[in-house]
């Protein structure tokens, strides 16, 4: 009964692995595409998965069928008889023709995914047609740049919808990886060159109620402890919104002014402690080698707050005063003495106030 009760426990366990292996966000997984490279790579898994699956059920029929057919009824020997030459053939022409069958989608989707030729034609402004973005990785956030029009974000990255968005990806301390699940596979950001490929955005997939506009990206990368918290957020608009998001960004030419005297507070304790790594403009003027922390333009229109905390007060006051307990590891731990209450409070007052849209 013992033995019995622990089949069917294990039996139970395998059944809930089994219907939780099918779960997964539609911003965040990669079973359910929302782009053309994503939607070429799912059928393409589909593809391979429905062969190994067939040729594990035939094997399974042959063995079924042998078992029973040709089981032992008696002690005597059988008649010794050569292999058939017939049988050889097939069963090494078959996996061959399956290899083919895999080969020539995967070799063929490959080559046209690594197609980044429209990055190289530029336009009489010396600019590029394609919308281009220079992606760094940093331990252990995201920066992104983009080169035509002039402007610099950190943890948010926009792009538009339904056209192939460029991306040059590079890191500037150890090995990353930029993986954005549910948009297509990953790419690894080193040190030493620059990776390049493309990714597309479905705007009906965008829009779904599930997603609104917003997918999830992560480092796919070990690059140290909080690598699991190394993420970022997509938002995936439409090419007139995205005009209109990168037009207000363009305006803004010097730091926005606090319209609160505990906002007024704040920035005087930013520009003591956190302008030295901390942009607030997003123009791409900044050597990169002087890119030490997050770009803050619009720090108070972010999905969250170093990549995975609720965008609220309470959580960035919390982040504000002991970053090593959220990211271990984070460049910004021990930057500068601890704040008082109230200095949190005035700091945390402008830092959401940082805005572009929806002032």
């Amino acid at each position: 009964m013992k033995r019995l009760a622990k089949w069917r426990l294990a039996s139970l366990f395998a059944i809930v692995a089994l219907i939780l292996s099918a779960c997964g966000n539609a911003n965040l997984s990669a079973l359910q595409p929302a782009g053309e490279v994503a939607q070429k790579q799912y059928d393409l898994m589909v593809l391979s998965t429905a062969i190994m699956v067939g040729v594990i059920a035939i094997v399974a029929v042959i063995f079924v069928i042998v078992l029973v057919k040709f089981r032992r009824k008696d002690d005597k020997i059988p008649k010794q008889v050569e292999g058939s030459h017939a049988l050889e053939i097939i069963w090494t022409v078959i996996p061959i023709l399956l290899v083919f069958v895999l080969a020539i989608p995967t070799v063929s989707l490959t080559f046209k995914l690594a197609d980044v030729s429209a990055m190289d034609k530029k336009n009489e402004d010396g600019k590029t047609d394609a919308l281009v973005v220079n992606v760094r990785a940093n331990l252990y956030w995201w920066e992104f740049e983009y080169p035509n029009e002039e402007i610099i974000t950190s943890q948010d990255l926009v792009v538009p919808t339904n056209e192939r968005v460029y991306f040059n990806l590079i890191a500037s301390d150890v090995k990353h990886s930029f993986w954005i699940p549910a948009a297509g596979g990953k790419l690894d950001t080193n040190v030493d060159n620059v990776n390049k490929f493309w990714l597309q955005f479905d705007n009906d997939k965008a829009n779904a109620k599930d997603v609104n506009n917003i997918f999830y990206g992560k480092c796919a990368e070990l690059c140290g402890p909080s690598h699991a918290l190394m993420d970022f957020k997509v938002k995936a608009v439409s090419r007139a919104e995205f005009d209109r998001w990168v037009s207000d960004m363009q305006s803004v030419k010097e730091p926005m002014k606090p319209d609160t005297p505990l906002a007024q507070q704040g920035q005087d304790i930013f520009n003591q402690s956190c302008i030295g790594c901390h942009a607030v403009t997003p123009a791409n003027t900044t050597p990169e080698a002087a890119r030490l922390a997050p770009n803050l333009t619009n720090f108070g229109e972010r999905e969250k707050i170093a990549g995975f905390l609720e965008h609220t007060e309470q959580d960035l006051k919390n982040w504000l005063s002991d970053p090593e307990k959220y990211k271990p590891g984070n460049k910004m731990t021990n930057t500068y003495g601890d704040l008082t209450p109230d200095q949190l409070d005035a700091l945390t007052e402008y830092l959401m106030g940082l805005k572009v849209q929806g002032k």
